[in-house]
């Protein structure tokens, strides 16, 4: 028998049939493509990997092609069951004296997700780690009914520990604990960390759990949302995971300047839907929880302001529109005064790189605020590669130094800000499952805007000029690296 495999191979119809597989999985492929209407840049692109290298091609493909479009994440009866058990305050946002350009981008998030508008919220803003864990742990220790946590990142670390042991107690006392976790973001993180909370009580789950065969299929998909729902009533958002990190700075950074929120009041109810949505996709129960009358143990810290319109908004691969990108154009291509941005990677789409342009040009005072030293080399460069064409419209760029900035915020003249776990960057607005709250207040954006720009105090002005003296080979990497952008 051995002889006779011996014989095929070398008679060649191994590498015959081998080849054929290959021509007619590209050749599927290539339709599977064409059939999805997609960009016509990036379907040019792929048709091209695929025709050029073909097998190459079809692992790429596996690995970061898919589409997920057509998945549905819930069944409608069941989305059905949690709006009806989401507590929806009618507000008719032209009550509370907003723009006609607020209004507008409440609609459009409505019209996007059925995104409901709050009134009369109480947001308290962390720019640290330290104070956010401080508060977390503060309210974790005050649940009495229920906590539902969700973290890209949850490292086996110091912060990592605290949580889970008060987890654990809690789910001890009869505290209902849910916990998810993305599997590729945890990926590092020792199993047994997770073992121990499900061993305690606590119902701890992976976010599209990453094994074969369906590694392929998976490993692109993240959830990068960074929320946690208290007893229904109080709610966190924003760029920070769990880790040390995020409080002390890593070994890498002295410091890690980051943005998020603690929110009291109605838009808690658009929180916790987004997780029981989450919850429901993984297999989970239903979550059928609602406010309790002994919620008064969280009060609203003296630092946070109150009466805050605001907007929950998700976005993901699942959905039929790209959510949040289209929701920041629309910001942008309102603004009339100022349009500011933190982010720690700037990798624009080109509907979004031309509305910061054309902001610009019509003499909108746009500034974008990037890390001066990033926790990603490689994002590093292919931001670097948009700066030229930035600046040459007018756009200000800034390089803050203290440490690595983090933050997800973009602030839009006198009435929007949105915070929440979006990069300015394709994987994010087209690969990831993020999630952002948009407020809607002068005296909120007030406040955000002192913080930007005590931000540019401790930043350095990118200068076209010296921005073009940049050796040749440090700026042929770049636009190399840039070819890479959707997937980095």
């Amino acid at each position: 028998m051995y002889d006779s495999i011996i014989s095929i191979i070398h008679s060649g119809w191994l590498y015959t049939g081998f080849a054929v597989v290959a021509v007619v999985s590209t050749i599927i492929t290539i339709l599977i493509i064409l059939s999805e209407n997609r960009n016509p840049v990036k379907s040019l692109a792929w048709v091209t990997v695929l025709l050029l290298l073909p097998v190459v091609g079809l692992i790429l493909y596996l690995f970061f092609g898919r589409n997920l479009k057509n998945m549905h994440m819930i069944s409608r009866r069941n989305r059905r069951k949690l709006r009806r058990g989401e507590k929806r305050v009618h507000t008719d946002p032209r009550r509370m004296g907003l723009g006609n350009a607020s209004l507008q981008q409440i609609n459009l998030g409505r019209s996007l997700t059925g995104a409901q508008f709050y009134a009369d919220n109480h947001v308290e803003v962390f720019t640290d780690g330290r104070s956010k864990f401080d508060s977390l742990l503060a309210d974790l220790r005050r649940a009495r009914h229920s906590i539902n946590l969700q973290y890209y990142i949850f490292e086996d670390d110091n912060i990592g520990r605290q949580v889970a042991d008060i987890l654990k107690e809690k789910a001890a006392a009869g505290v209902t604990v849910r916990v998810i976790y993305d599997h590729v973001g945890s990926f590092s993180v020792r199993s047994r960390f997770f073992r121990e909370l499900r061993n305690a009580g606590v119902a701890a789950h992976p976010f599209f759990k990453v094994t074969f065969p369906q590694f392929g299929t998976r490993v692109n998909w993240r959830n990068h949302r960074k929320m946690v729902i208290i007893d229904q009533t109080v709610g966190y958002l924003g760029g920070m995971n769990v880790a040390d990190r995020y409080i002390d700075g890593g070994r890498t950074f002295d410091s890690w300047r980051d943005t998020h929120v603690r929110v009291i009041g109605p838009v808690v109810a658009a929180l916790q839907y987004s997780f029981a949505v989450d919850w429901a996709f993984m297999g989970g129960e239903l979550i059928d929880e609602s406010v309790r009358s002994d919620s008064s143990v969280f009060i609203p810290s003296p630092s946070a302001l109150g009466g805050i319109g605001a907007q929950l908004l998700v976005s993901g691969p699942t959905h039929q529109w790209a959510n949040i990108a289209l929701a920041f154009h629309k910001a942008i291509a309102n603004a009339q005064r100022c349009v500011f941005i933190h982010t720690p990677y700037f990798l624009p789409t080109e509907a979004l790189l031309k509305a910061l342009q054309s902001a610009a040009l019509a003499h909108v005072d746009v500034r974008i605020m990037l890390p001066d030293k990033s926790d990603s080399r490689m994002l590093t460069m292919a931001s670097n590669s948009y700066i030229s064409e930035s600046l040459r419209a007018g756009i200000k760029i800034y390089r803050y130094k203290p440490g690595m900035l983090h933050s997800k915020m973009i602030i839009v003249d006198d009435e929007f800000v949105s915070i929440g776990s979006t990069n300015f960057d394709f994987r994010s607005f087209e690969c990831n499952f993020e999630s952002n709250l948009f407020f809607f207040s002068r005296e909120f954006n007030e406040r955000m805007t002192e913080i930007f720009r005590n931000d540019l105090r401790h930043s350095t002005r990118i200068e076209a000029s010296a921005w073009r003296k940049r050796p040749f080979g440090q700026r042929f990497v770049e636009s190399l690296v840039r070819l890479l952008s959707p997937v980095l």
